[in-house]
């Protein structure tokens, strides 16, 4: 669920994981998936569980594509959204 409720640690939800992977990505527009999820796992506690969530929830908003061929995830921004 993304909304958050009082026992919801800021830091540990899936739009904050969201946004952090989203920061990674309009900094480099490419990210490999494996780099990408260790970078999050380094940057949140917990979000091994997070970390797929917070990609879909991206995918699901338009801002991001996997690139299955090359396993990298592109930043398509949200000029570029098809």
């Amino acid at each position: 669920m993304l909304r958050p409720s009082k026992h919801s640690h800021p830091d540990q939800t899936v739009v904050s994981v969201a946004v952090l992977l989203l920061a990674k990505l309009k900094a480099e527009r490419l990210a490999d998936y494996d780099d990408l999820r260790q970078y999050a796992r380094r940057r949140v506690r917990g979000s091994e569980f997070l970390f797929l969530p917070a990609l879909n929830f991206l995918y699901l908003l338009g801002l991001v594509e996997y690139r299955p061929k090359t396993d990298m995830i592109e930043y398509l921004g949200p000029n570029e959204v098809i």
